[in-house]
């Protein structure tokens, strides 16, 4: 493996001089630059991402700090920051915090002490507190965090709300909710505009607690079902939810859509790997992931812009699952 001063030598230059090049800094004559650019090609060297990062006090790495990988939602986010980010000269490092603030801190300190140069986070945890600290740009994805941050999200009250008047819409009358994790605030809120909606509509409101999770959707679903045979429709808090639903519906023998209907919120890709696909609310997912890596690349160019707070909307996608 080459090193600095073998490109030095090969050169005819110092080593400081190489190091001007590497770093873009500092006055080089152009015939100068173009030796030690071509002894750099000869000698296949690799300048020490470790040892520059040191140097420069920056990485070209960001974070990117998700809750759950397993949920089809977040792969589909971090290709979207992927995409952006790696173009421009960024990797990505991304973390799993199991929505655990320890985690989460322990995550953020370790990644400052390497010099990372900003964070996308996505996160139920963090406050202000603590991530003023960092001196690196952050934006937090999906979930609203500080009005000091900025915030790629969607109006998830709005767009339940519209999901809900889609099923009064099609004759259903019984609707049970399957709610998402209390603490996470995107469940939060789809609860809230189930409840809201349900009572304006001076509609019984049923709502199972769960988790974001496929087997508790599903497990949930059947003892909804089995308790009461008059739901004739179930708006669940996300996607991976409404699949267990349609798995509960079909052990039960409950035909989908004719005995019920069952709505999803994320628009993820197994939405269309099942049977009957899977309406729902469709966030623009890709949008969302390239849209937070755009304001995060725009703060690393200059980090005194002000906080941007971008709010998105989710979509009406109709499949099989309803009526």
């Amino acid at each position: 493996m080459a090193t600095i001063k073998q490109v030095a030598h090969e050169a005819g230059v110092s080593v400081a001089t190489v190091s001007r090049v590497l770093n873009d800094k500092g006055y080089v004559h152009q015939d100068t630059r173009k030796a030690v650019l071509k002894a750099i090609e000869d000698l296949d060297y690799n300048p020490n991402s470790v040892a520059r990062s040191l140097f420069k006090k920056t990485s070209n790495t960001i974070g990117l700090l998700i809750p759950d990988i397993t949920n089809p939602f977040f792969p589909q986010l971090v290709r979207a920051v992927e995409d952006v980010m790696y173009p421009k000269g960024y990797t990505t490092i991304l973390f799993n915090s199991d929505e655990n603030i320890q985690h989460e801190l322990d995550y953020l300190k370790g990644m400052t002490s390497k010099y990372i140069d900003g964070f996308i986070i996505v996160s139920n945890t963090l406050k202000w507190e603590h991530l003023a600290p960092l001196n690196v740009p952050v934006v937090a994805l999906d979930r609203h965090i500080d009005n000091k941050i900025a915030s790629v999200t969607i109006d998830n009250y709005e767009s339940s709300r519209r999901a809900l008047e889609f099923l009064v819409d099609r004759g259903c009358k019984r609707i049970a909710h399957l709610a998402g994790p209390s603490h996470v605030f995107t469940s939060g809120e789809r609860r809230r505009a189930y409840q809201d909606f349900m009572n304006e509509e001076g509609l019984d409101s049923i709502i199972q607690q769960g988790a974001y999770e496929l087997q508790s959707g599903m497990l949930n679903t059947m003892q909804l079902l089995t308790k009461d045979k008059q739901i004739d429709a179930i708006f669940a808090g996300n996607d991976v939810m409404a699949i267990g639903a349609l798995k509960a519906a079909a052990k039960l023998g409950i035909k989908v859509p004719k005995e019920l209907s069952v709505m999803g919120f994320d628009g993820v890709e197994w939405g269309t790997a099942v049977t009957p696909e899977l309406t729902t609310m469709q966030q623009p997912i890709y949008q969302i992931g390239k849209k937070a890596a755009e304001m995060l690349l725009k703060r690393l160019e200059n980090p005194k812009v002000s906080a941007e707070h971008v709010r998105l909307n989710a979509e009406l996608t109709i499949r099989q699952s309803t009526i």
